[in-house]
């Protein structure tokens, strides 16, 4: 009982809820700023994405709380039905769905796109499997090879709708957990060069994915009216802004001079109008919010809780990065929504879903114990000169440990 009173009184990480407050507001603040103009000219109205994206975010918010609520070892009972269920959409979306910018994944009027609420259920899927395999996760046939072809289904269904960047980001994370659940490096390694290979092919057997990565690699050599127009008119928005920028609603690429310049490109806009230190500003909360992430999954109470809070803290952390590699011309250009920010249903509700769980597990983390500080110190020194999992309390077993009386 001791053990139960302990967690059932420990509080949530009120300091990861103010970092998602925090972009919470930037994102609506920069969604209408990059809207007002498009809304009025395609619905006579220009608070119109304004509105949607607050009513997105009033279900996110009632999505966070359920999820914060709900004792965090629940979805691990439901894995295998939510993985079912995830697979049932993504193949619906190939054959019903709606067909926009040149990928089918959109369903009920593009309103849900499966492919965003399979990050979070593969990342729930994965951490159950992980975590209940133990040292055998380090065996070829009980480890990489099951994870090889439960990552291939999902990443290849999400590759025949042509979403190439989020079936690469599933793959990352998910390698990511393979780590940290202790799975051996050089299995990792040769993972990584096999994905490394099938995304070669892929890039290369298609005109337009090999039309970016040329683009990619010299922005300024292409059409400027053709595979060069997105990302030079990004550059121009980034360039004008300066250190400063040119002040919150004073755009002026957002007026039809960079497409989808309040989705993929919001991060653009975001360096026009609030400059250098506003883009820095938003670095350092996502840094902040992985920070919260990963605190969390540390002091987890057992593997499935660190493996779980791990992987949907660096699905949050790689998509930031990805967009905004991406308006850098630091990556080859892909369709990334930038979490918590850009315009979007899906991607906002999974994504605040997604910190609703983190808080859940923060609710289950281990109290500090002073008098424990040398004990962990030695065991940390053990830890380092073993080849085992790389985050205390991974690949040992799913039974909490007994609360310090």
């Amino acid at each position: 009982m001791g053990e139960s009173k302990s967690e059932e009184q420990h509080k949530f990480d009120y300091l990861l809820v103010i970092a998602m407050v925090a972009l919470l507001i930037v994102g609506l603040m920069m969604i209408y700023s990059a809207t007002f103009a498009l809304g009025y000219q395609e619905h006579g109205q220009a608070t119109y994405y304004f509105i949607r994206q607050l009513l997105w975010m009033g279900l996110g918010t009632l999505v966070l709380v359920v999820f914060a609520h709900i004792e965090y070892h629940t979805w691990r009972r439901f894995s295998i039905p939510i993985m079912a269920f995830t697979l049932l959409l993504l193949g619906l979306v190939l054959l019903v769905g709606e067909v926009r910018f040149g990928g089918q994944r959109w369903l009920v009027n593009g309103s849900i796109q499966p492919s965003e609420f399979s990050k979070l259920a593969i990342v729930i899927y994965i951490a159950d499997w992980l975590s209940s395999k133990g040292e055998q996760i380090r065996k070829v046939s009980y480890g990489l090879i099951p994870f090889a072809i439960l990552l291939g289904l999902i990443t290849g269904l999400i590759v025949l709708q042509r979403d190439l960047s989020t079936a690469i980001l599933i793959g990352v994370t998910s390698l990511a957990m393979f780590f940290i659940a202790g799975g051996n490096l050089w299995q990792i390694i040769m993972s990584g060069i096999l994905g490394g290979g099938t995304l070669f092919l892929l890039i290369t057997r298609s005109s337009y994915r090999l039309a970016r990565i040329t683009t990619f690699l010299d922005p300024l050599s292409g059409d400027p009216l053709g595979d060069s127009y997105q990302i030079r008119q990004i550059l121009i928005a980034l360039g004008s802004g300066g250190l400063t920028g040119l002040g919150l609603g004073a755009s002026r690429q957002k007026f039809g001079y960079i497409p989808a310049s309040h989705t993929d490109g919001i991060f653009a806009i975001l360096g026009e109008e609030l400059g250098l230190i506003g883009g820095l500003i938003v670095l350092g909360l996502f840094a902040f919010l992985g920070y919260r992430g990963f605190r969390i999954a540390l002091a987890s109470v057992d593997s499935f809780g660190t493996v779980l809070a791990s992987g949907i803290t660096c699905t949050l952390i790689f998509q930031a990065l990805v967009n905004i590699g991406v308006v850098t011309a630091s990556l080859p250009f892909t369709g990334i929504p930038l979490p918590l920010i850009s315009f979007g249903g899906s991607s906002l509700v999974v994504s605040m879903a997604s910190i609703g769980l983190l808080l859940a597990i923060s609710r289950r983390t281990k109290p500090p114990n002073p008098q424990e500080k040398e004990e962990d110190r030695e065991i940390n020194r053990l830890r380092r000169r073993n080849r085992g999992a790389r985050i205390p309390g991974v690949g040992r077993g799913t039974k909490p440990k007994p609360a310090a009386r």
